[in-house]
């Protein structure tokens, strides 16, 4: 098994590197012909645009700016071939500024009068010093970077932010800082919470895409720098401390976690590189994008949230995306492609054009699952959803009929490897399984899960926002490890997931000044996923697991059914740090669904 699985990381290794680092090209000028100016009243309208200003532009490859502790980070400046003073879009990457990519050099806005300015993060790419990944000389950099970008002599003293990833979550730290002359944001698929979000969701470790990640960026700090010839010993020092990282922060990250050491819990590590924390000091004006089957599913409608709720302007918009893919599709449904988007809201805030208006796009929209269509929506959560709670019973049968006292249970083994290839598989590599059909069907995966499944729905319904189950259970071991996924069950019978939610029991403590409650209903279990709050397992002894299953926005349609699996795990997305899986592993878990144990979901149903 072990064999198998680093087999299988190789794969995922290899194709996230050809996706994520291409062949790097460079160009100093290039011609550009103009396109047609359209502008519309709101985004769920025909595109804002309008014709490129400049045939060309000129790009300053590794200018050195000099950091407050000395530590010289590497820019480039691609800035339009005219008279200026322009407004600065600034990016801020730890996947080396060299390669070759739109969020690298947006031609789009810089022939429409945006200077670019790419920088790698220090640690990364061209640049001196240790990446630690936010951590807070990296976060004190964004508001020194937008600073010296806004006192350029080719600047007219406006910064907007610019990126996705890694580089959305950079601009949210900027942007809290609050550095002069930042006006403006637009964060495209960024994360809230890394604990939750991400990095240890339901208490385990993200197996599938973390370890990827911090080898794809330690990677690219080993390329040479694009200086090497003019500045040979300043190269060689940045390399030979690149180098030497791969054993600092990446590799004590990943080894604390797996084995249960202080980064397998929720604290001051995590914290500190978790945007929701410092989103309260965020003032300038905010676009987020986000995708339903993104990495950051959860974390991205949240920051919409808190800015909403601090009274700050922003918008959210949610498509049908994993990570891979997002903004995909576009146009789609009147909505333009993010450039375009992106065009608008920084034209509004950096260049001061009135005809965006940019008070017309709508506050939220989302793509809907089961309609396959972009539809705005009143606020998120959406403001007109109820709670409903379907129970588990007996039979395998879905329903809101309270369970009677004598149904009888169900069992199922403990297994590492349930999951290896359906739903949560495709999102949880960023979408690069997506040709293997088991991705799109979860039947396979079903086969080792216990499945609850409602008779065919007789009017569409509408889910849209956050999820919770309660599920009772007992395990003859000293761990338990659940995942929840609801899936979409079509007349021919596949099973497409449409989210999930996982846990470990001895996570399950729930702070409920921290819960969402809808109706009364706790839709939203907020777990503490510290070491205080570890609970025993006790083997055979009942326990209540309230499980956050991650938002979405979804129809199941007339004659389709809505499906409840519950399995032990989720591989390759998650597994347990090492101390909870010798606990867990060979189990019996038992689901319990009777009148005293009655499991269950709660879903926000839009009439």
């Amino acid at each position: 098994m072990i064999t198998r699985s680093v087999r299988t990381g190789l794969f995922f290794f290899i194709m996230m590197t050809m996706i994520l680092f291409p062949l790097s090209g460079q160009a100093t000028s290039k011609k550009n012909t103009t396109t047609s100016s359209t502008s519309k009243a709101t985004l769920s309208a025909e595109a804002y645009d309008r014709p490129a200003q400049y045939d060309s532009y000129i790009t300053e490859k590794d200018i050195f700016i000099e950091m407050r502790d000395g530590v010289v980070l590497t820019a480039d400046v691609h800035r339009p071939e005219g008279a200026g003073p322009f407004p600065v879009i600034m990016t801020q990457t730890p996947y080396n500024k060299n390669q070759s990519n739109k969020e690298n050099k947006n031609e789009y806005l810089i022939k429409r009068g945006y200077v670019h300015v790419v920088v790698d993060v220090r640690g990364t790419g061209s640049s001196e010093g240790a990446w630690d990944s936010f951590g807070q000389l990296e976060q004190g950099d964004g508001k020194e970077l937008v600073e010296w970008a806004a006192n350029q002599p080719w600047s007219n003293g406006k910064v907007g932010l610019y990126g996705s990833s890694y580089r959305a979550i950079n601009q949210l730290f900027t942007a809290a800082q609050q550095p002069e002359g930042l006006e403006a944001i637009f964060p495209v698929v960024p994360m809230a919470d890394v604990y939750r979000d991400i990095a240890m969701s339901g208490g385990m470790v993200n197996t599938g895409f973390i370890p990827l990640w911090l080898g794809l960026v330690t990677s690219s700090g080993v390329l040479p720098p694009t200086y090497t010839m003019s500045e040979p010993i300043k190269a060689s020092s940045v390399m030979i401390n690149h180098a030497a990282q791969t054993t600092g922060y990446p590799a004590n990250t990943l080894s604390e976690a797996i084995t249960g050491g202080d980064f397998a819990y929720d604290g001051p590590a995590a914290q500190l590189r978790s945007p929701i924390y410092v989103a309260d000091q965020i003032q300038v004006p905010t676009f987020f994008t986000g995708g339903l089957h993104d990495l950051f599913q959860r974390g991205t409608p949240l920051l919409y949230e808190k800015l909403r709720d601090n009274g700050v302007t922003t918008k959210l918009l949610m498509g049908n995306w994993t990570h891979g893919n997002y903004g995909s599709g576009l146009p789609a449904d009147n909505i333009p492609k993010l450039d375009q988007i992106a065009l608008r809201w920084f034209d509004k805030y950096l260049m001061g054009i009135g005809e965006t208006n940019v008070e017309g796009i709508p506050d939220v929209t989302q793509h809907v699952l089961g309609e396959n269509r972009f539809r705005v929506q009143p606020g998120w959560p959406h403001a007109e959803a109820q709670a409903a709670r379907y129970y588990l019973h007996e039979g395998a049968s879905l329903s809101k009929e309270t369970p009677s006292p004598d149904e009888s249970p169900t069992m199922m083994a403990q297994q590492p490897v349930n999951g290896i290839c359906s739903g949560s598989t495709n999102q949880w590599t960023a979408g690069i399984p997506s040709f293997l059909p088991c991705t799109k069907d979860n039947r396979l995966t079903e086969t080792t899960e216990l499945t609850y499944t409602t008779d065919p729905i007789e009017n569409d319904l509408q889910l849209s926002g956050p999820i919770s189950a309660e599920i009772f259970a007992s395990t003859t071991a000293r761990e338990l490890v659940l995942s929840v996924r609801l899936t979409d069950v079509a007349p021919d019978g596949s099973s497409k997931e449409i989210t999930a939610g996982w846990l470990a029991a001895s996570h399950r403590a729930v702070n409920e000044s921290k819960s969402r409650f809808l109706d009364g209903e706790n839709i939203q279990p907020w777990h503490p996923f510290t070491r205080a709050a570890l609970q025993e397992v006790t083997p055979n002894e009942v326990m209540p697991l309230q499980i956050e299953i991650f938002p979405t926005n979804v129809v199941i349609k007339e004659g389709h059914k809505l499906r409840v699996s519950i399995g032990p795990s989720d591989f390759p997305h998650a597994m347990s740090p090492a101390p909870q899986q010798l606990d867990q592993t060979g189990g019996i878990a038992t689901i319990l669904n009777n009148e005293e144990y009655p499991s269950s979901i709660v879903v926000p149903i839009v009439k």
